[in-house]
């Protein structure tokens, strides 16, 4: 048997390696292709990306037609350089560079040497081509916005850096791809799939014909078409509206969790970002260190949620058993919490549940607010427990919708305040700030939207998303799944007849809209900046969340306008008509709006810039005057030295 054995083994491993040579060899030619690369020259057809359209099917983004002018540095032959500069209005400095980039890419494959050529460059360049081997024409597309709204939703596009490249494969120099926004998203739906033609060479170099009749060639593949949640006109006028203003507008459809509007102020036109000056224009953009146009206000700016957040408070008291809707506190002009500390209100008199919202008294919430801490025998777990409560409605976390930045927000714990008094020695009395919406809590504007949504939802929300529908795809379901809070649904109804009574008796009573019920609150957060070394008060920000109609809701929003004052001097108006314009299609009271449209706010945010850069030079003078005298010490050290010698 052992004599059997080993031939046998030797004998079935030689038939293996010559079945395996003979499939290489024979039936499998991807080898075979790999090793005639050197004659067969790769050409790539680049799809369309696919379009981008609205809820109502309006197309927002389409594409046009692009040139881009490539090299491979290995097939140059000597040639007029000044001919070729002249074509394409370039410097010989700028070809050398181009050459010297491409050559460290690589001699041997392609890289674009000058890109989005207009159609008069692209005309030129091709009459005269036949001049200039190793230069060839790359059809692309890049995109055509219908719309001059919505940049911080689309995201631009961009070139594939090296560090792309390398990352993924399916990406070579030069390729376009999606930065920022649905583009960057939705980058793999977006771009289709590339064509590939292999192009047989003679031993000349010249081109002659398809590599066994087309064989390995494949065919570009177009992007798909995406339907986003947005409603273009929705979109296009809240952005009129927050001219020359800074600060965010989200607003929500409470039924599904689909975004209708994301407006950041100030934005800019996304066809600025599109051919030959979309480097220079994204540089200006980015150096504006002030204004911040390609910072989403409406995902990234945390904010102190003021008022709003004051009916999170009242559910929570409301679960945990400390107040019912009866429960009322008298307050006059404020409170005394502790020894010394009052909290200032603007309200008087007996307030309860309803009338404490509708009149956003704090002397109410921060009672009740105490109340519900004190509940527990630690201020350690009360905190705990109204943390949880609050994390249920997404906030201190991301949200996990369909956009590529975004942040936490923040919601304290017993650790946040464990670290700030770590001998132990705080109480509920210490952090009464946050009954308000103030001390350590922070919010984004789509955090304040989705809150108001899940308040409208009487206690659940799906997760904001801004894709509504996918060619030929389904949308990731967790945009159909629902999230329940752990407030009892019970609850909610007497905050809502609270937040319907602010449009009757309260806070918003100038701004109800005829025809529309509308449940609101207004909110004003304190606002300090750091300036050099001080911290100063700025005028405070302007805060507005709602929902509408109170019955069956379509629409929920959070307005948030930075140095706007009281809630109900901007944020509330622009509120108001961003509800009816969604509801009604059309605007009632054009006197609010004529008012909203012509508020600037440059003033008042000139006034930050002047003492900033009043600091920077006080700074300067400063530091000129500390490096004068250390100087003069060194002089008078170099002195004493020579005098000493």
């Amino acid at each position: 048997m052992r004599k059997i054995l080993l031939p046998g083994m030797i004998i079935g491993a030689a038939i293996l390696i010559i079945a395996r040579l003979f499939f290489l060899q024979v039936i499998d030619d991807s080898f075979k292709l790999q090793s005639e690369n050197i004659s067969i020259k790769i050409k790539y057809d680049y799809p369309e990306r696919g379009y981008i359209y609205d809820r109502n099917g309006e197309l927002m983004v389409a594409n046009q037609p692009s040139y881009d002018i490539m090299i491979v540095p290995r097939e140059t032959k000597s040639m007029d350089t000044l001919e070729f500069c002249k074509l394409l209005n370039i410097s010989k400095e700028k070809f050398i560079e181009q050459v010297k980039k491409a050559v460290v890419y690589s001699p041997r494959l392609p890289s674009v040497f000058l890109s989005q050529l207009n159609k008069l460059e692209y005309a030129a360049f091709q009459e005269k081509a036949r001049k200039f081997d190793g230069f060839y024409i790359q059809k692309r597309s890049l995109r055509d916005y219908q719309v001059n709204v919505g940049a911080n939703i689309f995201g631009f596009i961009t070139q594939a850096n090296e560090a792309m490249v390398k990352q993924n494969p399916y990406y070579k120099s030069g390729d376009l791809l999606g930065k920022q926004g649905v583009e960057e998203m939705y980058e793999t739906e977006l771009r289709g799939v590339k064509g590939v033609k292999h192009m047989q060479r003679d031993r000349f170099n010249r081109e002659i014909g398809l590599y066994r009749e087309g064989k390995f060639d494949t065919i570009a593949v177009q992007g798909k078409d995406i339907t986003l949640t947005i409603d273009s006109e929705l979109q296009k006028y809240g952005e009129a509206l927050m001219v020359n203003k800074r600060g965010g507008i989200v607003a929500i459809e409470p039924s599904t969790g689909e975004i209708l509007a994301l407006v950041t102020a100030p934005s800019y036109n996304p066809n600025i970002l599109v051919g030959r000056q979309r480097s220079r224009n994204y540089t200006k953009l980015y150096n504006d260190s002030l204004a911040k146009p390609l910072y989403d206000r409406g995902l990234l700016a945390e904010y102190p949620p003021g008022s709003p957040f004051k009916m999170l408070n009242a559910l929570i008291a409301l679960d945990e058993g400390v107040i019912d809707e009866q429960t009322s506190y008298t307050c006059h002009h404020g409170f005394y919490y502790g020894r010394g500390q009052f909290m200032g209100c603007h309200d008087a008199g007996p307030r309860n549940l309803n009338s404490g919202i509708y009149n956003s008294c704090n002397t109410y919430f921060g009672n009740i607010y105490l109340k519900t801490i004190n509940k527990y025998s630690t201020p350690s777990e009360g905190v705990d427990s109204w943390s949880s409560h609050l994390k249920s409605f997404g906030l201190g976390q991301f949200m996990g919708y369909d956009l590529p930045t975004g942040k936490r927000g923040n919601i304290p714990t017993a650790k946040t305040y464990q670290k700030a008094y770590p001998n132990g020695n705080w109480r509920a009395t210490a952090i009464v700030s946050n009954a308000i919406g103030q001390g350590e809590i922070l919010m984004t504007p789509i955090q304040m939207a989705n809150m108001i949504a899940t308040v409208a939802n009487k206690g659940y929300y799906f997760t904001p998303h801004i894709i509504k529908k996918i060619k030929g795809q389904k949308i990731d379901k967790k945009f159909n799944t629902k999230h329940v809070t752990t407030i009892n649904p019970k609850y909610y109804p007497p905050v809502i007849q609270g937040l319907f009574d602010v449009y009757n008796f309260g806070t918003a009573s100038s701004l109800k809209v005829e025809g529309i019920d509308i449940c609101g609150k207004t909110g004003t957060a304190e606002n300090f900046a750091k300036i050099g070394t001080k911290r100063i008060q700025l005028k405070d920000h302007s805060i507005f969340v709602a929902f509408a109609p109170k019955e069956k809701p379509t629409i929920a929003i959070a307005v948030f306008v930075e140095n706007g004052g009281f809630g109900a001097t901007i944020a509330g108006p622009i509120t108001s008509l961003m509800i009816e314009k969604y509801i009604k299609k059309e605007i009632t009271r054009k006197d609010r709006e004529k008012r909203m449209f012509e508020i600037s706010l440059k003033n008042e945010y000139n006034k930050y810039t002047r003492k900033f850069l009043d600091s920077v030079f006080k700074m300067k003078r400063r530091n000129d005057s500390i490096k004068n005298v250390l100087k003069l010490k060194k002089l008078d050290s170099i002195n004493k030295s020579k005098t000493t010698l």
